[in-house]
């Protein structure tokens, strides 16, 4: 180790210039010593919290954006609530579907002459399609309205198929046959 005595001679020894220039030398090593070892990982350090704190900021303005509309989704989640119903067996779920086609039919006043299964078809994405076929006759606004209240259901119901043609020439009543499914979602 370097004695404190051994360097007072040997700073003795310099000239002024070079005494001065030695500690600016030392003065500008313990800088860079400060800088590199005290005040860059602070900085570092302070500036990766700020980040995380900006982070932190940015998920709580979103939770509390979300906490804000909670009674709107909750509203939401009720109203589709029935949409998210599977039933407990393929057959219960057809039977519900033609349960519904036949009310559906009764109140629009379609007299219905033949109603059946069509099958289930699976989607892509796991989704299941109920299908009746259903064959009727009635005035040309009772199918209209049929299809009206088919379409406008609680449940996911779509009219996929229809033909409508008149039972004979001169008569006002029409012979309508539908196709119905019920998409059930995963």
């Amino acid at each position: 180790m370097i004695k404190l005595q051994d360097l007072a001679k040997f700073l003795f020894r310099l000239s002024k210039r070079e005494r001065t220039i030695f500690y600016i030398a030392v003065l500008t090593i313990l800088l860079f010593l400060l800088v590199n070892f005290v005040v860059y990982p602070v900085y570092s350090k302070i500036n990766s919290q700020n980040k995380e704190i900006k982070d932190k900021e940015a998920q709580i303005r979103v939770s509390l954006r979300i906490l804000s509309q909670k009674d709107k989704i909750l509203s939401e989640v009720k109203h589709y609530q029935s949409f998210l119903r599977k039933p407990k067996t393929e057959e219960e779920g057809m039977i519900a579907l033609l349960k519904v086609v036949e009310n559906t039919a009764n109140k629009s006043s379609l007299y219905v002459v033949d109603m059946k299964p069509a099958g289930i078809k699976e989607d892509k994405d796991k989704t299941k399609r109920y299908m009746v076929t259903l064959t009727g006759e009635g005035q040309m606004d009772q199918i209209v309205d049929f299809i009206f209240n088919i379409e406008s259901a609680e449940e996911l119901l779509v009219v996929d198929k229809y033909q409508i043609s008149p039972k004979s020439r001169e008569s006002s009543i029409a012979e309508c046959s539908i196709t119905v499914s019920k998409l059930v979602l995963p």
